[in-house]
């Protein structure tokens, strides 16, 4: 097990109903508060107006921002931080899932910046100051309601890239299952694919002795694997939405990583097919992420066998340890198709034309020294185009 600083200040409010306790959170410590949220989901829900209706009754002032759009813009970021500043907002108030969670957590990091704050995301850095940010959950996916990381596209550039510090982790977070219940299917589809990917890029690691934080990933995917397919037979199963949304905060807040170097290549690769193709990350994910388990599982095949073995209950009857790795990738593979992903890049109408571009774009080869992705194998250029070309 390697060293470790573990840091996860947020606090939870899990539960019905507990969305209306939002302005007594705030009273006292907001005076003029970022309502930041989507498209026109949460006004149809009603949770726009109870939302509004707790902020009054605090007697806290509030401005908007709404537009988020999937995988979020650089400029409505850019748009909110002009608000915030104009407006003298001292706080945000993202009420929404992933998308809207980091666009309020980069306009957070981009307020007290000097300068153009994308040099964050595109180059790293560090902030001394942001303002703080406050969640209330509408699609458990993301994780980016415990999580210190904001994931911007650059819609010009065609770049999608993240920056992380803890200033941007939210001060609480607010989840009530009862919120997703009138999520579409292929949104439960894409967000149970995006928390698994949270923990598996955390699980395949090379690291040695790490059982503790081994069991708690397997323990968390095979929740999901029971939970989200008794969504999907009733998407008004607050017990299974409950137990899916406890695993989305889990899986992302940093815990699971603790002690063990972790992968990231297909979360990196995927961002190249959102930003060039505006796909659902999930949907991506979903794709890619077989894909990539058969170009590395070889890398460390005791890791594989094990998740084969401990996830996706592979019995005694397979003994030799690369059957039992490719059984375990086989089960995974089909449970993604039971929940209705897509298989191929094709089936989100990407063609091979602009593979290369997004393998070098992947590894920063076009832009300055190649950076491999990926703990487990260093995957340079040409083996994400592998991965690419094999997912056509």
């Amino acid at each position: 097990m390697l060293n470790f600083d573990l840091y996860t200040p947020t606090r939870i409010l899990f539960g019905r109903g507990s969305e209306t306790k939002v302005g007594s959170l705030l009273a006292g410590r907001a005076k003029k508060v970022l309502l930041h949220y989507g498209g026109g989901s949460i006004k149809r829900s009603g949770l726009y107006d109870r939302i509004k209706a707790s902020l009054s009754e605090a007697g806290i002032d509030f401005t908007e921002l709404g537009g988020v759009q999937p995988n979020p813009r650089l400029s409505l970021v850019r748009e909110g931080i002009a608000l915030c500043r104009r407006e003298g907002v001292d706080w945000i108030l993202a009420v929404g899932g992933g998308s809207v969670i980091d666009s309020a957590k980069s306009i957070a990091a981009g307020f007290y910046y000097n300068g153009d704050h994308w040099k964050l995301h595109l180059e790293g850095g560090t902030i001394d100051a942001a303002l703080p940010v406050s969640v209330v959950l509408t699609i458990p996916a993301a994780g980016s309601e415990m999580s210190d990381n904001s994931v911007i596209t650059n819609e010009e550039t065609k770049q999608k890239h993240g920056f992380a510090h803890p200033l941007l982790r939210a001060v609480f977070s607010i989840i009530n299952p009862e919120l997703f219940f009138s999520l579409p299917k292929e949104q439960l589809a894409y967000g149970t694919v995006d928390i698994m990917s949270h923990i598996m890029e955390r699980y395949f690691t090379p690291t040695a002795n790490t059982d503790v934080t081994d069991g708690m990933c397997e323990s968390l995917l095979k929740t999901i694997l029971k939970n989200a397919p008794l969504i999907l037979e009733d998407m008004e199963n607050y017990d299974a939405w409950s137990e899916l949304a406890f695993c989305g905060a889990l899986a992302h807040n940093g815990l699971l990583g603790m002690g063990r170097a972790q992968d990231w290549a297909s979360h990196k690769m995927e961002h190249e097919l959102s930003a060039h193709y505006d796909v659902a990350h999930g949907a991506g994910l979903a794709v890619l992420t077989p894909f990539w388990m058969r170009y590395v599982y070889k890398e460390n095949l005791p890791i594989f066998a094990q998740f084969a073995a401990n996830v996706m209950g592979v019995g005694g009857g397979i003994r030799d340890m690369d059957s039992l790795a490719r059984e375990g990738i086989a089960r995974l593979d089909a449970f993604f198709t039971r929940m209705g992903l897509p298989k191929t890049l094709r089936d989100l109408g990407i063609g091979g034309d602009r593979l290369e571009e997004m393998a070098k774009k992947c590894t920063h080869r076009v832009s300055g020294p190649e950076q491999p992705v990926g703990g487990l194998k260093k995957m340079h250029w040409q083996d994400v185009l592998a991965v690419y070309s094999a997912a056509q």
